[in-house]
């Protein structure tokens, strides 16, 4: 359940939280890792992306006129 001092946060949020962080803090091997981590994300992205405009292809085909 969700505390009404704490709403739940937008999915914008974790994208702004992560351009504001310090990077200066982190070490070259902190630095590669949080990359590493990023490209990993990124890839994910883009194959979610992928599947769903493949979907709304396939449902806009379906109900064209």
């Amino acid at each position: 359940m969700f505390d009404e001092a704490d709403p739940p946060r937008r999915r914008t949020d974790a994208l702004a939280e992560l351009a504001r962080e310090d990077l200066d803090k982190l070490s070259v091997a902190d630095l590669d890792d949080r990359i590493a981590v990023l490209k990993a994300e990124l890839a994910r992205t883009e194959t979610k992306r992928g599947a769903a405009a493949a979907f709304k292809s396939a449902a806009d085909a379906l109900f064209k006129k």
